[in-house]
């Protein structure tokens, strides 16, 4: 009440809209004395009529019931909600009781693994996000707690096997424990690290009178920095223009020098290069030139006349035969064969 959010040690969950919204949470040591007024407002959904109500928390200090021995159990099949049920949180705290033998045991935090930095799961095989619950105890640890700490166990955590608990069968019934996640606190050897604050009267020590610069400052003269600035970087870039400028444009050798230095039978290899280049250049921008002396007309070599070429430019080549026979070559001349007889015959 009168704040825009709860307390930032008090969360709310509620799976669906029409299960049950549970509040859960650990107050710290700052909170204790501190009535904290919860306003819950709620409306129904069908006929959207509101009601409201206030939950005032009282936060006692637990020193006068020091647990000093805290031990912290990650179960694996159980979402947050559900071990907060009190049947559920009453066998869990009896299986507990049973492995630690203790007089006073009591639940001192629930947390939801997603709040630790776990995975949503996936939703096959009714897999759960998992829970970490504290318990204090005001006696040591029990042997079957302490197994987890042994270098055996230890070893087969870090390979990611399940270590061999002798007490997991006192839970395996309803609560899967993970045992390579327990923590096992000792407050009675922990060593205090708060140091006393000395605080003081909130005033700083006199330093003086307050002395402002004066206003009359002396000018200064940017002139000889805005030449130093600019003089600098262009003489630098001047002097280095005029190396590149001599070394491109007065350290070239010349196509003669290059020409008196390349063998002749190379120069007239490359000259007929460029010449052959230069009539195919030329040939394919004017397509009205002469034919080639291959496609001329030719003189036939027995009678002496002039012959038109094999095909016109009307000429379809796709149906032509790719081996023409003697039948089929047109201006075949006939070359004259010697009888037995002593004759000629054309």
């Amino acid at each position: 009440m009168g704040y825009p959010d709860r307390p930032g040690w008090l969360r709310y969950i509620q799976r669906t809209p029409y299960s049950d919204g549970v509040l859960y949470g650990s107050p710290t040591a700052d909170n204790v004395g501190k009535p904290t007024i919860i306003e819950i407002t709620a409306y129904n959904r069908r006929t959207f009529e509101t009601a409201r109500h206030n939950l005032i928390i009282n936060i006692m200090s637990a020193e006068d019931f020091p647990l000093p021995y805290q031990a912290e159990f990650f179960i694996k099949n159980m979402n947050v909600e559900e071990m907060l049920a009190s049947e559920v949180l009453g066998d869990f705290l009896g299986a507990v009781k049973n492995v630690w033998q203790p007089e006073r045991l009591n639940a001192i935090n629930i947390t939801s693994a997603l709040d630790r930095g776990g995975r949503v799961p996936l939703p096959i095989n009714d897999l759960k996000e998992g829970v970490y619950v504290m318990v204090g105890a005001d006696v040591p640890f029990s042997s079957c707690l302490r197994e987890v700490e042994n270098p055996q166990n230890q070893l087969r955590c870090s390979q990611e096997m399940e270590p061999i608990i002798t007490c997991d069968k006192k839970f395996r019934t309803q609560f899967y424990i993970d045992w390579c996640k327990i923590s096992l606190v000792d407050k009675t050897k922990q060593v205090s690290t708060y140091q006393e604050v000395i605080r003081g009267e909130g005033i700083l020590p006199d330093g003086g009178e307050y002395k402002p610069p004066s206003d009359s400052l002396k000018s200064r003269d940017y002139y000889t920095d805005f030449l130093i600035t600019l003089a600098v970087p262009s003489a630098v870039a001047l002097v280095l223009f005029l190396i590149l400028a001599y070394i491109m444009c007065c350290r070239r050798e010349g196509v003669e020098k290059r020409n008196m230095q390349t063998p002749d039978i190379q120069l007239v290899h490359h000259s007929a290069i460029q010449k052959s280049t230069k009539e195919l250049r030329d040939m394919s921008k004017n397509r009205e030139i002469a034919w080639p002396l291959s496609t001329l007309p030719v003189f036939h070599p027995v009678t002496g006349e002039i012959i038109p070429p094999l095909h016109t430019d009307n000429y379809d080549s796709t149906n032509m035969p790719l081996m023409q026979t003697q039948q089929n070559l047109p201006h075949q001349t006939q070359i004259p064969q010697q009888q037995t007889t002593g004759k000629w015959y054309p």
